[in-house]
C-alpha cells in the first residue's frame, strides 16, 4: 500500500474510532439514569480486559504484560477510570455533543501546560487558537445564565483528567506497545470497579439496560482498536485534527437519540472548539516538524 493510501486508510479507520466515541457517550447518557455509575464503568472495563486478552494473547502470550513501568500504567489507567466516571455524570445534566466538546479541549490545555510546566516556545497562533478554545468552552457552559448549573462544571472534570491521561499516554508510548497499554487500562479499571460494585449493586430492571450496557463495553473497545490500527497507518499529526469529527458526530447522535438542538450560542461554541482545536493541532505539527528539520540541519553542519 502506498502511503497515500495508508494515509486514507488511517484516516477511515479514526473517523470510525471517533463515530464509535460517539455511540459510546449516547449510549452513556441513555443509562445514566437508570444504571448505577460503578456498574456501568465495571462492565465497561471489564469488557475491555477481557476482549484484549482474547484477541491478544493468542499471538502475543506473557509479552502482553510485559511492561517496565507498571506505575504509569496503573496512573493511565486510574486517570481514563476517572474520566469515564465525570463523563457519565456530566451526561445527566448535558448534552452528548456540548460535553463532548469540553472534553475536546483537551489539546489546547496540553499547549498551556506545554507552555507552563515544560517551558515550550507557543507562537502567537496557538495562543490564539487555545484563547478561542476556551471561550467557546464558556459559550457552550454559559456562566450566569440562567441555564447555568455548577453540576455543569463535571465535564471539566472530564477535561482535566483526560489531559492527565494523554500526557502519560505520549510518555509510555515511548517504551510500552499499545496493546499492552490497551490491556493494563481495561485491567486496572475493572480491578477498581469491582472493588466498588458490592456497594453499587442493584438489579436492574430491563434487559435492555444490560444491552445498552454490553454496547458501552463493545463500542469503546472497538473504538479504541480502530484508533490504535488509525496510528499504525498514518502519522500523528496527520490524524489528530481529524478526531475533532467526534464532536460533529455527538451532536448528531444527541439529536437523533434526544432531540437537542443546540442554542446558537452553544453552535457558536461548539463550533469555535472544533475550529481552534483543529487548527491548534495542526500548528503544533508543522512546529514540531520544523524544530526537527532545524535539529537535522544543525547537525548536518
Amino acid at each position: 500500500m502506498n502511503p497515500s493510501s495508508r494515509a486514507l486508510h488511517g484516516i477511515g479507520l479514526l473517523l470510525l474510532a471517533v463515530a464509535c466515541f460517539a455511540t459510546l457517550d449516547a449510549t452513556t447518557k441513555l443509562i445514566s439514569t437508570g444504571v448505577p455509575l460503578a456498574m456501568a464503568l465495571w462492565v465497561r472495563y471489564l469488557f475491555q480486559a477481557v476482549s484484549t486478552s482474547v484477541v491478544l494473547l493468542p499471538t502475543r502470550g506473557k509479552t502482553l504484560f510485559h511492561t517496565r513501568r507498571p506505575g504509569l500504567h496503573a496512573l493511565r489507567a486510574l486517570l481514563l477510570l476517572s474520566c469515564s466516571a465525570f463523563a457519565f455524570m456530566s451526561f445527566k445534566h448535558m448534552p452528548v455533543g456540548e460535553v463532548t466538546a469540553i472534553v475536546m479541549l483537551t489539546p489546547l490545555v496540553m499547549t498551556l501546560v506545554a507552555a507552563t510546566a515544560l517551558r515550550e516556545r507557543i507562537s502567537p497562533a496557538r495562543w490564539l487558537c487555545a484563547g478561542g478554545g476556551f471561550a467557546g468552552a464558556l459559550a457552550v457552559i454559559q456562566p450566569g445564565s440562567d441555564v447555568f448549573d455548577w453540576t455543569l462544571l463535571m465535564p471539566l472534570g472530564a477535561l482535566a483528567t483526560n489531559t492527565g491521561f494523554q500526557i502519560v499516554t505520549s510518555r509510555l508510548a515511548r517504551t510500552d506497545d499499545p496493546g499492552t497499554m490497551h490491556f493494563y487500562t481495561g485491567a486496572v479499571g475493572a480491578l477498581v470497579a469491582s472493588a466498588a460494585l458490592p456497594f453499587a449493586w442493584q438489579p436492574l430492571g430491563s434487559g435492555v439496560l444490560w444491552a445498552l450496557l454490553l454496547l458501552v463495553g463493545l463500542v469503546s473497545t472497538v473504538g479504541h482498536f480502530l484508533l490504535i490500527l488509525a496510528y499504525r497507518r498514518a502519522p500523528v499529526a496527520l490524524l489528530t485534527p481529524w478526531l475533532y469529527a467526534q464532536i460533529g458526530f455527538a451532536t448528531l447522535a444527541g439529536w437523533l437519540v434526544f432531540r437537542h438542538a443546540p442554542d446558537a450560542l452553544a453552535v457558536g461554541g461548539i463550533a469555535a472548539i472544533a475550529t481552534c482545536g483543529a487548527l491548534g493541532t495542526w500548528l503544533s505539527g508543522r512546529e514540531h516538524a520544523a524544530r526537527l528539520a532545524g535539529a537535522g540541519s544543525a547537525c548536518r553542519a
